[in-house]
């Protein structure tokens, strides 16, 4: 197994295309075992598994600062950052909070479980560094169902005249924990129907760059 061998991220750098669709299924299939007996959130890392290995591969955590929205959505990003055994083994699944946690790791920067949070969390980390003089990226990680929060708007609203490097990836798949209503979700459904190429935009509107990936969990 791969995951056994995986201490840091540094390990996931080491690994090849292949190697890291095969990491991916066995970070699925321990997170289901012990999400089953334990439980916690299956959702959000799920969906995530590749998306997170790529991240991790090209990132350099924690250099580079991932701040995770709801922060359940963490648990790929534990297995990467020296966290597995807490996955693995059921005699240490209480090893690890449900949540990213500063206390366990310095891969984590916010103890928090509120939705909607990491886009405006992520800016204050990307204005102080470059208050700092940092070179560093920041990259917020946020779910279509967290995007309609107003916390998440007014992050929004704040990057679009953001002066800076800073990253949002929007993880839309179509999926909340209830059903997703609105207009903010009528254009992400319009931007998937045109592959990001709608003359509607939402994030565009706001000031952003935008790059729309049509399946985020293709590792190539």
């Amino acid at each position: 197994m791969y995951i056994e061998k995986i201490n840091s991220p540094q390990d996931v750098k080491a690994l090849n295309t292949e190697e890291m669709k095969q990491l991916a299924q066995e970070m699925r299939t321990v997170l289901i075992k012990k999400l089953s007996i334990h439980g916690g959130h299956f959702g959000p890392n799920l969906g995530m598994a590749e998306a997170i290995i790529a991240l991790h591969y090209v990132f350099n955590s924690p250099v580079d600062k991932f701040v995770f929205d709801v922060s359940h959505q963490s648990y790929c990003h534990k297995i990467l950052t020296g966290r597995k055994d807490a996955f693995i083994f059921e005699d240490k699944y209480d090893d690890v909070s449900g949540y990213a946690n500063p206390d366990e790791s310095e891969h984590d920067f916010f103890n928090i479980g509120h939705t909607s949070t990491s886009v405006s969390l992520a800016s204050g980390l990307a204005k102080a560094r470059d208050l700092n003089g940092g070179k560093e990226n920041v990259i917020a990680v946020i779910g279509d169902g967290s995007l309609s929060g107003g916390e998440a708007l007014e992050g929004l609203d704040y990057a679009g005249e953001f002066d800076g490097n800073f990253i949002i990836v929007v993880n839309d798949n179509d999926m909340s924990i209830a059903e997703n209503h609105g207009g903010l979700y009528k254009n992400l459904k319009l931007l998937r129907d045109t592959d990001g190429k709608a003359e509607c935009n939402l994030f565009k509107a706001m000031g952003l760059d935008y790059v729309f990936v049509k399946d985020g969990n293709d590792i190539e």
